[in-house]
């Protein structure tokens, strides 16, 4: 078991580093380059993902002093869930710019 929560902990440290370049540079790792439409809401979210993967091993690992059960169940899934909505909204919302996705050259 412990090696599963070690894990996730790297993944965690991995997502923040991931967060943080795309918060500083709006460097996007290549696998998801192509779909992210936004990278600043892209990094965000990738932090709120890699501190609650951070968090939950920390706990496990009893680095931070004790939290209820209920609160660390709760706060880990909404920092989880609510980093992948930004995820998700970063490749979904349009561009800035005025003009629509599939507009070509010609206006059209």
């Amino acid at each position: 078991m412990v090696w599963v929560v070690g894990i996730g902990v790297l993944v965690g440290l991995l997502m923040l580093a991931s967060g943080v370049g795309a918060l500083r540079t709006g460097w996007v790792l290549p696998s998801a380059r192509r779909h992210v439409v936004r990278p600043k809401l892209y990094g965000l979210g990738a932090l709120f993902m890699g501190v609650s993967l951070l968090l939950q091993g920390l706990l496990y690992f009893r680095v931070l002093p004790g939290v209820p059960s209920e609160v660390r169940y709760a706060g880990g899934n909404a920092l989880l869930l609510g980093g992948l909505l930004l995820v998700a909204l970063s490749q979904v919302l349009p561009r800035r710019g005025g003009g629509s996705v599939g507009a070509g050259p010609s206006g059209g």
